[in-house]
């Protein structure tokens, strides 16, 4: 880790009745790293996710976002401490256009008021040309401006992706969750999305954890990767440290 910790996580759990779904799970991510969570199915990857992101209330362990805890806060609260996140299925507005995706998302960053909406005051005008310049912006970033005017459901699969993620970033996040990002993806949206997050890293100062399936994904963005199997985690390491420890190998990548 190359920074002071933005995200730390310690002794967490979370208990689903008589199952015991994660278990000792702790990890730090820096203000400036990107962070991988990966495992078989069933590890509790997801279950960590959610626990993070305000989805599930932990049933013990800490979790602090830049010195202040945040678990037992609901997922909006969270988000509004800087803390956003995607979905393994991507949850878009389907009917609304791409442009308006983007406007709604900036909605609890508007300064305005019932009232100063409703008589279109200065202040209520400014606040919209703002957003709707934020939105501009981060779909040309994105490569997706031509489709401004096009319903989110109709867009191809890669390009809802990258709407879901300009989504969280218009929100200006200091950490962004990504779930599984590159499934669904073909082999060049996934480099393509590799570089997408090294770009966010680099040029928005943005931290990421991640859970991904694809090793090449993995390896190619991440710092420093958490491994976890049964709700456990097996080790915490460089990615060549990863792809080289035996327990990994069995665990997750296979033997013979």
């Amino acid at each position: 880790m190359t920074s002071p910790a933005l995200l730390k996580v310690s002794g967490l759990s979370m208990r689903f009745g008589g199952l015991l779904a994660v278990d000792g799970v702790g990890f730090e991510v820096g203000g400036d790293e990107v962070f991988a969570i990966i495992g078989p199915n069933g590890a509790g990857k997801t279950t960590v996710f959610n626990c993070v992101g305000g989805f599930y209330k932990p049933s013990g362990g800490s979790i602090f976002l830049e010195e202040r805890r945040i678990n037992g806060l609901a997922s909006h609260k969270v988000a509004q401490r800087g803390l956003v996140r995607t979905f393994q299925n991507v949850r878009l507005f389907k009917q609304l256009t791409v442009l308006e995706n983007l406007l709604v998302a900036q909605h609890t960053r508007l300064q305005t008021g019932f009232l100063q909406g409703l008589f279109k005051v200065p202040s209520y005008r400014r606040s919209e040309r703002r957003a709707l310049e934020n939105a501009v912006q981060w779909l040309d970033f994105m490569g997706i401006r031509e489709y401004a005017n096009r319903e989110a459901g109709n867009l191809a699969y890669g390009h809802q992706r990258r709407l879901e993620i300009a989504r969280c970033m218009i929100t200006q996040p200091r950490l962004l969750m990504l779930d599984e990002p590159a499934a669904g993806l073909n082999p060049q949206e996934k480099r393509d999305l590799q570089r997408l997050i090294d770009r966010l890293r680099k040029e928005f100062g943005v931290a990421v954890l991640l859970i991904e399936h694809d090793m090449s994904l993995v390896m190619g963005v991440s710092d420093r990767i958490l491994v976890m199997e049964h709700g456990r985690p097996i080790m915490t390491g460089l990615p060549a440290e990863v792809r080289a420890d035996p327990r990994v190998i069995k665990a997750y990548l296979g033997e013979e």
